[in-house]
């Protein structure tokens, strides 16, 4: 089974949520996301999964966000989607995709649905 953390060394909660994983006895393969952003199909792919909007997905607090207008209406997930996977930063974290399922770890407990 393949189970992998989107994952930024510098959150809590992703540090939370893959120590977490492991004191489950889950080693997931750890992506760096902000070095190894995924592209706008993967992208789609995990809101598909996690049943969430690009807005959803969003960090909304980031300078970036309000910097780039992602806030506006009438914006196409394609939009939102491309700004994700250009700006990294924007997207919330940490994910965690196993079998065939994601979670956001928001709060870190909610990826312990996905076992």
């Amino acid at each position: 089974m393949a189970i992998t953390i989107f994952h930024n060394p510098r959150c809590s909660k992703s540090r939370t949520t893959l120590s977490l994983l492991q004191e489950q006895g889950i080693e997931p393969e750890v992506r760096l996301y902000l070095q190894d952003p995924p592209d706008t199909k993967e992208l789609a792919n995990i809101l598909a999964l996690l049943g969430k909007s690009p807005q959803e997905l969003m960090r909304k607090g980031e300078a970036e966000y309000k910097e780039q207008g992602l806030g506006e209406e009438g914006l196409s997930d394609e939009t939102l989607i491309a700004a994700m996977a250009a700006t990294p930063k924007l997207i919330e974290r940490p994910i965690v995709l196993a079998n065939g399922k994601a979670a956001v770890g928001r709060p870190p407990e909610s990826v312990l649905e996905l076992f």
